[in-house]
């Protein structure tokens, strides 16, 4: 199992095979760029649990990075520690003030590296700041983005669960578990790039369920959205066997259903909700009537 998934971004081809060879033996998964500008919608698509960022880079600068990753809702969340040759004070100033979370300058020593990387995202887990298996934000983010919505106008908070998913484990394992989870956060974020606006929120409130926070006017364009992604693609994650039959033999001989998903929608348009439990108890019924619509 991966211990997370690192960003490395450093213009040095040398450097950054090193540091992917490295944490790659640590069994983390680690992927490269080699330009700020390249970053952003990356990370919009594939959240890492960790940035190892570079300052001097082709193109927007590593400064200037942090600071929009750090004023994107959906990215604000991921650790930084910047990793740099520039070693006087003010940059170091400068890079903690902009938001990093560590600052490391070279040459370094790649065992206190590797346990700094592991310290910022084990204590980000801890703090039950994002879910290990999707990358995405968990509970407390979640919590933060609802309480900033009561006083706020032109909202719309949608609530995803995963029907089924259950029975899928019980049948394929663990690790098959976690690939839905990461599908899911996958296309999640592309369908908000595609139809929502920059400071979007996706989030895992754990388990099957799943959250988008959104201030875009076209709400039921992005659940329809998801519920075909979701249909047409869902299929892939199961044996042809279980594909044909539309179901999972069970070993008593039932038939456990395919996954789908249940999806409920409330927006500020709706009432004037007093409290964050409002809004997710109003969103949970909504889950239920569109679960017991499809069913008839």
């Amino acid at each position: 199992m991966s211990e997370g998934r690192i960003l490395i971004v450093e213009d040095d081809v040398d450097t950054a095979e090193m540091l992917r060879d490295v944490f790659s033996e640590a069994q983390y998964s680690v992927e490269v760029a080699f330009r700020g500008d390249d970053v952003l919608d990356y990370t919009r698509r594939h959240i890492p649990d960790l940035i190892i960022l570079d300052i001097l880079l082709p193109g927007m600068n590593g400064y200037t990075l942090c600071r929009e990753l750090r004023t994107t809702t959906r990215t604000r969340h991921i650790p930084i520690i910047f990793l740099t040759q520039k070693d006087e004070r003010n940059d170091r100033i400068a890079g903690l003030e902009l938001g990093a979370d560590d600052y490391i300058t070279k040459p370094f020593d790649i065992e206190e590296l590797n346990l700094r990387v592991k310290n910022a995202i084990q204590g980000h887990r801890r703090m039950n700041m994002t879910d290990p298996r999707s990358g995405l934000p968990a509970a407390r983010l979640i919590e933060e983005q609802l309480r900033g919505l009561i006083l706020q106008k032109n909202w719309a908070y949608i609530e995803i669960d995963v029907q089924h998913l259950q029975p899928f484990v019980d049948n394929y394992g663990f690790v098959a578990g976690d690939e839905v989870l990461r599908y899911m956060a996958l296309m999640l974020n592309e369908c908000i790039d595609e139809l929502g606006t920059r400071d979007d929120f996706v989030g895992h409130a754990g388990g099957p369920i799943f959250v988008i926070i959104t201030k875009a006017k076209n709400t039921d364009r992005i659940v329809e959205r998801i519920r075909r992604r979701f249909a047409e693609e869902i299929m892939t994650h199961y044996n042809f066997m279980d594909s044909e039959e539309g179901g999972i033999r069970l070993s008593d001989g039932n038939l456990a259903s395919l996954m789908r998903l249940s999806i409920g929608l409330v927006s500020a348009k709706m009432r004037q909700f007093s409290d964050i439990r409002e809004i997710t108890e109003s969103a949970a019924e909504k889950r239920r009537l569109d679960l017991e619509t499809a069913s008839l």
